[in-house]
């Protein structure tokens, strides 16, 4: 997962799990009736490929953008801050084109409240965490070590359900993290042997992990302030990084950095700042549109072949030749996650048939 993706994946899982239908995701067909076998399946499938093209491109593109030689451009913060000021600036044109009706009619009105900035400013400050380490992770390591740098966002979700909210976990969710963590560990020590080791990424890498897993908690927290609205609460999200960023950037010198930048008056060096911005944004609403027409697991199963593919991509284009057991470290994080995912699927849809589950099983499936 990327910068965006990971802003809103979870929050969007969320309200496309429990509440009110999302304004800019399509109605289903009404009066119960189905779309016929072919025809859902062509929608799935154009879904599916629309999430993945727009989640691998995006990844390529914020390589490009913080790390490509070419462009030499050393503000990683900058990069993430012009991509938050382009998603509020997109949450509120959308709003503002409500009145033009469908299918905008039904967003909120977006207006900024200095008291719901406030009551949002702790999870913005996760936030400002998890979307810089995640692309600090980037920027130090390659497209193709990167679902390894930053895998153990899961071990994390456990860690801090048990820590924060007492719940516990089942033997084989556990086993599945146990894969999860042998294949981070064989992959660092793959990088090493080839040379292509950087700690300051694997650092970052695990930084972001938790940052994830922090944001879902304290979103979880925060939606009754903006009145359960998720795009209420990714445009306050989003001003509060870009006025959190100012006092970082200026603390690491990357105005100076933008001012001797050779390109910043490049109409090319924009679009494609403009362009990894939309991609960001639009991760959002694919993201919703395939838990919709699918389910939230088939989704996960999905970012799993999708990371698979994003790996083998990047190693085709940048013409890197990796070793056996270094492919069994992304094969083992691979199939920890898609384990994990199946087992925690096969548990709620148990508690979910079984009405005599009690409460206190309910919460040992909630990770």
């Amino acid at each position: 997962m990327s910068r965006a993706q990971l802003t809103r994946t979870g929050i969007l899982r969320m309200a496309l799990g429990g509440g009110g239908a999302d304004p800019l995701l399509p109605a289903e067909g009404g009066g119960g009736r189905r779309a016929p076998f072919l025809l859902r399946a062509l929608r799935i499938a154009v879904v599916v490929c629309l999430y993945w093209f727009t989640s691998i491109a995006m990844v390529f593109l914020n390589k490009y953008l913080l790390d490509s030689p070419s462009l030499r451009l050393d503000a990683p913060l900058f990069v993430t801050f012009f991509q938050c000021a382009l998603t509020a600036a997109l949450c509120l044109g959308l709003s503002l084109g409500a009145a033009c009706g469908p299918p905008c009619a039904g967003l909120p009105t977006l207006r900024l409240d200095p008291k719901v900035s406030r009551s949002v400013l702790p999870l913005s400050a996760v936030f400002i965490g998890m979307v810089t380490s995640n692309n600090l992770c980037l920027k130090h390591v390659g497209v193709a070590f990167y679902n390894v740098g930053r895998s153990l966002t899961t071990v994390f979700n456990v860690l801090l359900s048990y820590l924060l909210l007492k719940q516990t976990t089942s033997l084989y969710a556990l086993l599945a993290c146990g894969v999860i963590i042998g294949g981070f560990w064989l992959g660092v020590d793959q990088e090493g042997a080839e040379g292509t080791l950087s700690w300051t990424g694997i650092f970052f890498g695990i930084l972001a992990s938790l940052c994830v897993s922090l944001n879902a908690i304290y979103t979880k927290k925060v939606l009754p302030v903006v009145d359960g609205s998720i795009w209420r609460l990714t445009f306050y999200n989003n001003v509060n990084a870009c006025v959190l960023f100012f006092p970082l950037m200026v603390l690491l010198g990357e105005f100076r950095t933008l001012y001797h930048f050779d390109k910043l008056g490049s109409p090319g060096f924009w679009g494609v700042m403009t362009l990894g911005g939309v991609f960001g944004f639009a991760i959002g609403y694919v993201t919703g549109l395939q838990i919709k027409f699918t389910s939230p697991l088939t989704h996960n199963v999905s970012g799993t072949a999708k990371a698979c593919a994003q790996t083998v991509l990047a190693v085709i284009y940048f013409e890197e030749t990796k070793s056996f057991l270094w492919w069994t470290s992304n094969l083992m994080v691979l199939g920890g996650s898609f384990a994990y995912t199946w087992v925690k699927g096969l548990e709620m849809r148990k508690v979910q048939e079984d009405p005599n589950v009690k409460s206190g099983e309910r919460n040992e499936t909630g990770v």
